[in-house]
Parts: structure tokens; sequence; C-alpha cells
């Protein structure tokens, strides 16, 4: 399957200001606690499933390449992705920090010599040395 290089240039603390903007202006940050927000954040996977639910890859790949589809699937990636900074900000979790905190562990735990073609979990692929820090997932 082909990858897509992300060429976009997105700025999460733009995409952040635009949040704040957009809630503030409707009064809502009340309603938009931790909780609240990862149960939205679970409503919205839940629409995204929707989409792919009884479809086959090739499906849901052409369902991509359809206009309306793409649109459809685009609107519940961004939705999911607006829900998940609102969550980091509202925790105070630096998602690009995170996120690259987590590829770097993971990389300790599915080193490519034991995991490449393998989609076993990392305490199934032999001698990983994943010390301290790679338990917690």
């Amino acid at each position: 399957m082909a990858r897509l290089r992300y060429t976009g240039g997105m700025d999460i603390s733009d995409v952040l200001a635009r949040l704040h903007d957009f809630t503030d202006e409707r009064d809502w940050a009340q309603f938009h606690t931790p909780r609240n927000l990862v149960l939205a954040l679970v409503g919205e996977v839940g629409e995204l499933a929707e989409l792919v639910q009884w479809r086959t890859d090739e499906e849901v790949i052409a369902l991509a390449r359809t206009d309306d589809g793409r649109v459809a699937l685009a609107d519940e990636l961004a939705d999911v992705f607006t829900y998940l900074v609102g969550i980091a900000d509202a925790v105070g979790i630096d998602l690009d920090e995170a996120v690259h905190a987590k590829i770097t562990k993971n990389a300790v735990k599915y080193p490519p010599h034991l995991a490449r073609g393998s989609n076993a979990k990392y305490t199934e692929l032999g001698d990983v040395d994943t010390g301290p820090s790679a338990e917690v997932s």
C-alpha cells in the first residue's frame, strides 16, 4: 500500500488556537472536561468505524477515492484529531513530545531484527530488552 507523504505543515498550536476560539465563542469550555472530551472522542471513533465497518480494505480505499467518501472520512478523522488535541490540552500533555517519545519506546520494544514482518506483541518476540520505561503502553 502506498504511503501518503504529509506535506501540509500542520501546526498543532494553530489548530489548538482555532479550537479555543471556536469553544470560547460558544461558551463551551465549561463542557470540555477531560472526561467529556474522551467520551466525545470515543463517539467520533465510532462514527469513523461505522464508515469502514463491513467493508474490505479494498472497499475502504475505493470509498476514500470517491468525493463523498473522501469528505466523510476526512470529516471523521478531523473530529477524532480535534478531540485528541483537546484532551491533550485539557490534561497538559504536549502531543508532539508525547508522540515522539512513544515512537522511541516502540522502537525499543519492537526492534527490526525481531519484529520485521511479524504482528506479534513485543512480549512474544523473544529477547527484547525493553527496560523499565517500555512496560508503559
